[in-house]
């Protein structure tokens, strides 16, 4: 793999390091806003519970559907101008929910939010790779922070501007800042268009993407991806009735436990796509997401109430996959297209499994009335990254698995 020689980051691409940051941005303050004001949003009409359920199960499968759609849409638009509509249709969508006066149009502006954030999400490995190269691991660990940031902050402030401004403004501000996020790219769309950058000699051959379902790379990717994607919704939809159940905390308290499995994100955001660029430290990193995910559980299974702060601790260390998968995305490829078709393959087919799984886990509790047979079930899925974390951590690209065993790319 030729890695490309390092310059300033600011060296003619500051508008493409402030693009990334509020795109990342807007991608998750978007979908972080709307849970908490349930409570304000049923003094207006009533959300049922099924909305509420299909609000929570849309995301992975919008990810899933628009990520395979995604590199069709890169090859028709480009880079920039696909990511100037997702955010076009953040806003939208952002505005529509603020708007909206039952809960078929909350639920059909919210899927419009997920379904523009399903395609931001595919382009951001790729628009790292094309504006920086030479920093791949930096421009990740900006922008899976930012996104970790922006996961944090509209809760804590969705109910305070609820209470002083009415739920709509609490939803609408978001779209300030997808507004915002627009500026950047539709500078470098114009920049694009009109200089030297060619998105139709760059954009990805229709036959890429299903290159990626013979390649064992891109499929242990996935495998990483699905992994964290599966615990993190799996621990969002269930962990603090488990813990209520088995451990014996207060509700209140278990609230505080699944702040800090999402705190334990926050530090793998920033170490581990340098660890990964600068250490090459792939397999060590599958190792330890392995061990501690695994020790979760145990302490889970065998020993709930002793220390539940400590297994909640270990098991949040176990979705580092997620920003090692994300700087994988551009290191794993060698080409432009290579790199939209294998973040498309491995975000879209990901997600589809991780949505499968809240429901499937809640159907299993129910049908033994016990939590041992599902956290057996999520132990088995952090296992499925041991043999993935043995293909991922080789020194190779897409590209060189499909020459090796296809010939030509």
């Amino acid at each position: 793999m030729k890695s490309s020689p390092a310059r300033p980051l600011w060296q003619g691409r500051a508008l493409a390091l402030v693009g990334i940051v509020l795109f990342a941005f807007s991608l998750r303050s978007a979908v972080a806003s709307l849970s908490p004001l349930f409570d304000h949003i049923a003094e207006d009409f009533d959300v049922p519970a099924a909305v509420i359920g299909l609000i929570g199960t849309a995301p992975p499968v919008c990810y899933a559907i628009f990520g395979l759609l995604t590199p069709a849409l890169e090859r028709r638009f480009g880079l920039e101008r696909l990511a100037v509509a997702a955010m076009v249709v953040v806003t939208l969508g952002l505005i529509a929910r603020a708007l909206a006066p039952n809960p078929g149009l909350l639920l059909a502006g919210t899927a419009l939010v997920f379904a523009a954030v399903g395609t931001g999400n595919i382009l951001l490995p790729p628009l790292v790779k094309r504006y920086f190269p030479d920093r791949i691991g930096l421009l990740t660990t900006i922008f899976s922070t930012t996104m970790a940031v922006a996961t944090f902050v509209p809760p804590l402030v969705a109910v305070p501007v609820a209470d002083s401004a009415g739920w709509r403004m609490s939803l609408g501000l978001w779209a300030v800042f997808a507004v915002v996020a627009m500026v950047p790219w539709v500078g470098l769309a114009v920049r694009r268009r009109n200089g030297a950058g060619d998105d139709d000699i760059e954009a990805a051959a229709p036959g890429v993407l299903g290159r990626m379902w013979r390649l064992p790379l891109a499929w242990a990717l996935m495998v990483g991806f699905a992994v964290s994607s599966t615990l993190a919704y799996t621990a969002f939809a269930w962990l603090p009735t488990i813990l209520v159940d088995i451990a014996g905390v207060t509700p209140t308290v278990a609230g505080v436990l699944l702040s800090l499995f999402a705190f334990m994100g926050l530090p793998a955001s920033l170490l581990v796509p340098l660890l990964v660029t600068r250490w090459n430290a792939t397999r060590v990193l599958f190792g330890v997401s392995v061990v501690t995910g695994l020790a979760g559980v145990a302490g889970l299974l065998l020993a709930p109430a002793s220390a539940p702060w400590l297994w909640v601790a270990l098991l949040g260390l176990a979705p580092l996959l997620f920003p090692m998968i994300l700087v994988l995305l551009g290191l794993r490829t060698r080409t432009h297209e290579g790199s939209v078709a294998l973040s498309g393959f491995v975000q879209s087919v990901g997600y589809a499994i991780a949505a499968l799984f809240p429901f499937g886990i809640g159907l299993l509790h129910e049908a033994t009335d016990s939590w041992t047979a599902p956290l057996v079930i999520l132990a088995g899925v952090i296992a499925a990254a041991i043999p993935a974390g043995v293909v991922a951590a080789r020194r190779h690209t897409v590209e060189d698995d499909w020459e090796h065993r296809h010939g030509a790319w």
